[in-house]
């Protein structure tokens, strides 16, 4: 009987969706230092690999046919009319720089149709593919959802383009309705706005047409259900269909918050919230968006990416025995656990363990397509990848991020995946050993290829202005160039870790040139041990057992 229900709780784990994934922000034009729209996305996916997407742009006749395969599972689920015309996709980006990306909500479970045919993958991509703008992108979404069914949990999608940044949230109406609820809302030019595993949009001014979108049934059918009552203005589409939990607030939220903390003051009054403990009539909700205290770069956009709560009450590396030897802000996965029948859960910050890639997208109106949209982009922990520029027209994916042989299953030398996770999982249980040295090769990187973006778009400029294919194959080599740079450098710092932190010492440097002794024989070491927080965590938990007992008289 209990192996029958331990195998029962495993695969209603399985079935559960993974409500503690994936962190998205949007930048509006006039929140950015140079005028660009930005987005982001770190797909939190345990164990999947993820190449660099591409769908080629295409025509085709009348009759075609496309085929839906679950982007999660890779199950088939159906066939929908293909469109006369299909843009290029690199990415989570098109040629024309729209940009998509997705956070999930558990929403109510009640809700989710597992008879449409389309998911939350498909829809993005679909999107991408048959989009020029962000409005458009919402249109074709939104309709191949009512037209087949969306088979997703809830949703909060990303869409944005050079000129504007919108929040598209959706959900199903239960099962075999093939019918969905959703409301999109254009997040001001002079704004930033977080999503993360919980629906963000409340109470907005649906009258205001042009900058709310919303579906004929979103508020009827709210009210149908009993989620909603009171006037059409005041309707809180959160609120309705994915009402905040503890997890919603403290493992989904609580991300929104440390990116919002970073960007102005005041944000600790929300606290309370985020913590999850009590109840929402004594809290008050985060703000849909903030406005920055200055205008942000490509780089600070990262930098929120890469937040572990550092410095916050809800840092890891404090006093919890979790954090080990080396002070890690990481926990084990699964979140949640149990401890002797009390239910427990570790905090989940913005970078993490188990992210399968990381973007962040510069949407530029101000310059000709092909050079103004770039997805920054890498396989692994935001916080522990250097992003390497990808421009929307590129002739291909960078060789190390679709490396041919490389999966989930095989380990590659060439594939940025497996190397940045190779050097990551050195990383992560001698985390104050060992992140100082990564940080500090990943930031001289990525300095250095923001450092010549300015000079390698003059150029692009410049051949774009004599022939399209010039600038087009310039830049696809630049993007190919980098990535191999990356992972070039990743490995020779694999290795270098291997011989410098081998069997918990550290053999010492010299300008980059390891010690000897006398004879040459043997490395000059040291021996760190473990931090002084894990040495108090040690002595408060152990007590006198391992103190030297005092010489006596």
């Amino acid at each position: 009987m209990m192996r029958k229900l331990l195998l029962l709780s495993a695969l209603v784990a399985l079935a559960l969706p993974q409500v503690e994934a994936c962190t998205s922000i949007l930048v509006g034009k006039k929140a950015s230092v140079d005028g660009s729209v930005m987005c982001t996305y770190n797909i939190d996916s345990w164990g999947a690999m993820h190449k660099m997407y591409r769908y080629e742009a295409g025509t085709h006749p009348a009759g075609s046919m496309r085929s839906i395969y679950d982007r999660d599972t890779r199950v088939y689920h159906g066939k929908i009319p293909e469109a006369p015309v299909t843009y290029l996709v690199t990415g989570n980006i098109n040629e024309w720089q729209v940009a998509i990306s997705e956070t999930t909500f558990e929403g109510r479970e009640e809700l989710i149709d597992n008879s449409g045919i389309i998911d939350y993958g498909s829809l993005m991509d679909l999107g991408l593919q048959r989009a020029r703008t962000a409005r458009e992108a919402i249109a074709v979404m939104t309709d191949l959802a009512e037209k087949y069914g969306f088979c997703s949990s809830g949703e909060s999608f990303t869409v944005c383009d050079p000129n504007e940044a919108w929040v598209l949230e959706m959900s199903g109406c239960g099962p075999k309705s093939k019918s969905v609820v959703w409301i999109a809302v254009r997040v001001p030019d002079n704004a930033v706005m977080a999503h993360s595993n919980q629906s963000r949009i409340r109470c907005v001014d649906i009258s205001d047409t042009a900058n709310v979108m919303i579906s004929g049934n979103c508020i009827s059918f709210a009210r149908k259900r009993g989620y909603f009552k009171g006037p059409d203005s005041e309707f809180s589409f959160c609120d309705a269909y994915n009402p905040p939990t503890f997890g919603g607030r403290r493992l989904g939220d609580s991300r929104v918050w440390a990116i919002y903390r970073r960007l102005t003051s005041g944000m600790d009054r929300y606290l309370p919230y985020v913590e999850g403990k009590k109840p929402m009539r004594e809290v008050e909700p985060l703000p849909m968006w903030i406005i920055p205290d200055k205008p942000l770069s490509v780089n600070t956009v990262i930098e929120c990416l890469r937040d572990h709560f550092e410095g916050t009450p809800l840092d890891m590396d404090d006093n919890d025995a979790g954090a080990g030897l080396y002070d890690s802000p990481f926990r084990p996965q699964p979140l949640r656990y149990d401890d002797n029948g009390t239910a427990m859960f570790n905090e989940r910050s913005v970078a993490t363990t188990h992210t399968a890639f990381t973007w962040v997208c510069q949407l530029r109106s101000f310059m000709p397509r092909e050079v103004g949209g770039v997805i920054w982009w890498g396989n692994d922990d935001s916080g522990m990848v250097a992003y390497t520029p990808v421009y929307c027209c590129a002739n291909r994916v960078p060789h190390c991020y679709n490396v041919p042989e490389a999966d989930a299953f095989h380990f590659s030398e060439e594939s940025a995946y497996w190397v940045c996770n190779w050097v990551s999982n050195m990383v992560y249980p001698r985390w104050s050993l060992l992140y100082p040295e990564l940080q500090q090769v990943r930031d001289s990187l990525q300095a250095s290829y923001f450092a010549h973006q300015n000079e390698v778009e003059k150029c692009a400029l410049q051949l774009l202005n004599v022939e399209r294919d010039s600038a087009i194959n310039y830049l696809s080599d630049y993007g190919d160039q980098m990535g191999k740079q990356m992972v070039a450098r990743w490995r020779q710092m694999a290795w270098h870790m291997i011989v410098k932190y081998n069997d918990g010492v550290i053999r010492q440097e010299e300008k980059g040139v390891y010690k000897r002794n006398s004879s040459g024989f043997r490395p000059v070491l040291s021996r760190p041990g473990m931090t002084p927080k894990a040495r108090r965590r040690i002595h408060k938990s152990t007590g006198t057992r391992f103190e030297v007992p005092q010489p006596t008289s």
